[in-house]
């Protein structure tokens, strides 16, 4: 909601505030559709050409972000840490049994009570990959810690590839807006004989192209670029918290101080009340008793 607040106020400010100081926007609609042919469409076109299909479908994908906003929220971070718990304290427990959840967590009882969690493959993966890491006694807490945080950093990495692909885009638009404005000027100098309000009009028509190109970089494709990054960057802790977790975990930690150096190092605004959580976490106790 409020990123269409936002596209909203840029609208209403920048047009509204020409209108206020006296200037028509009948030129500007006017050149409008021709001018976003020559930028809008160059501006496609230099976005396929820079990037492989997968990419695209990719960004086309995440622009649902700048109106969705994260995917994780509180409640889904208090689920995981329950999720965590569970599985490790079955682990400790009886490490033979945990090995149907890790191995086949699509059909696990103790995932089912997490649909939204189960049905993210890679936060699945982090957790099945490092529990079945410590089950076959690679007790390294270090090197676990290492490897988990290269793969978080590669799939962090990749799925900012949108972010970076629309960033490229916005700072390929103004210069885009000067090619629509000399072509612009073009026209004009082939009409230089014409009276001047004719001439007036037809430069003011080429000056749209300049407007149009810095307005779409920096008021739209910019904004929704650093938007798609900021949420991305946002849902990566869930996939840190996991880390953090079975870290302490393979350092020997009880479940419930692994349980608390997750909550701790979840963000401020997502983390879950000490007693909140605890209380979860009882309930998870009595289901598994």
């Amino acid at each position: 909601m409020i990123s269409i607040i936002g596209i909203a106020v840029v609208f209403i400010m920048v047009l509204g505030g020409y209108v206020l100081a006296g200037g028509n926007l009948g030129p500007i609609f006017k050149a409008l559709p021709f001018e976003m042919i020559i930028i809008g469409g160059s501006g496609v076109g230099a976005f396929l050409l820079s990037n492989d299909g997968a990419a695209v479908k990719h960004t086309l994908k995440d622009l649902g972000k700048v109106f969705k906003g994260p995917k994780w929220q509180p409640q889904d971070y208090q689920d995981l840490l329950c999720l965590l718990f569970e599985l490790i304290r079955l682990a400790r427990k009886n490490p033979v049994a945990i090995e149907e959840h890790i191995e086949s967590p699509e059909e696990s009882s103790i995932f089912q009570k997490y649909p939204k969690i189960q049905a993210d493959k890679e936060a699945v993966n982090l957790i099945s990959d490092t529990m079945r890491s410590a089950s076959m006694n690679y007790d390294d807490p270090h090197q676990v810690e290492e490897v988990l945080e290269k793969r978080i950093e590669a799939n962090l990495h990749h799925s900012l590839h949108s972010s970076h692909a629309l960033q490229s885009l916005a700072d390929a638009l103004p210069a885009l807006g000067i090619v629509a404005a000399v072509l612009g000027v073009i026209k004009t100098m082939g009409s230089i004989d014409q009276p001047p309000e004719v001439l007036g009009k037809m430069i003011g028509g080429a000056l749209v192209g300049t407007f149009l190109g810095v307005f779409l970089a920096y008021g739209l494709v910019g904004p929704f670029a650093a938007k798609i990054k900021g949420v991305i960057e946002e849902d990566a802790h869930f996939h840190q918290l996991i880390r953090e977790v079975l870290i302490a975990n393979l350092h020997n930690h009880s479940p419930n101080i692994c349980i608390e150096v997750g909550r701790q190092n979840t963000p401020a605004h997502n983390r879950p009340q000490f007693a909140e959580l605890e209380e979860a976490l009882k309930e998870v106790k009595k289901e598994a008793a």
